[in-house]
């Protein structure tokens, strides 16, 4: 498996490799945008839109990045990110409401189960990107199957970048704004090395832990 420091400097070459250069600007403000939508301190429909709407933004945020990785997109290209609402959006949407549910469900079991099970379910928006056929609970599935034994690699890879976070913070927060595309962009690298080792093949046979949640086995 490769590396962190590799997926890292496979985001920075998508990125650019400047961090004032237009190729990461452009990635910060899909980024900006996506973190103030899903960071909107809103109450009555206006909330309960956003929160039903996270699934589609999500897949295409994460989209974006994917593309850009794979070099299919300019990095101008930013109607991609409308890709979760184009088609059949449901899938998205449902994709989402499962992700949340799921993890505040394990979550209820104590605060690490549910960080470790926000890890298996963390590539679905990719997969739904990848495989649009697939229903929401299909691209939960085939994420954790995918991401056994590649959860604590996840956490390294968001770990190496607490020295950037740090530094990001101390220049009064603003700073954190550079970070998140190149840690979303590691990330699509991410998903990316699993995928090219390990094809994504549904099987509809499978089961999940969360299964159990609700038949009680």
């Amino acid at each position: 498996m490769t590396p962190s420091s590799v997926l890292r400097q496979r985001a920075r070459r998508t990125l650019g490799g400047n961090i004032f250069g237009s190729e990461w600007i452009y990635g910060l403000l899909v980024s900006l945008v996506f973190s103030l939508f899903t960071g909107i301190s809103a109450t009555g429909v206006l909330a309960i839109l956003v929160f039903v709407l996270s699934g589609a933004v999500s897949v295409g945020y994460c989209k974006y990045f994917l593309e850009r990785a794979r070099g299919n997109i300019s990095y101008d290209n930013i109607s991609v990110c409308l890709d979760g609402f184009r088609g059949d959006m449901a899938p998205n949407i449902v994709t989402g409401l499962l992700v949340f549910l799921y993890t505040f469900l394990w979550t209820l079991l104590f605060i690490i189960p549910g960080i470790i099970k926000s890890y298996s379910y963390s590539m679905a928006y990719y997969i739904r990107c990848d495989h649009p056929e697939y229903t929401a609970t299909e691209a939960i599935k085939e994420s954790q199957r995918i991401m056994q034994g590649n959860k604590m690699r996840l956490f390294c890879l968001h770990l190496s970048f607490l020295g950037w976070i740090i530094v990001g913070a101390l220049c009064l927060g603003v700073g954190l704004l550079w970070v998140a595309p190149y840690q979303k962009a590691a990330e699509a690298e991410f998903y990316r090395d699993i995928v090219e080792s390990e094809p994504l093949v549904f099987d509809r046979s499978g089961r999940t832990d969360d299964d159990n949640i609700f038949d009680g086995n």
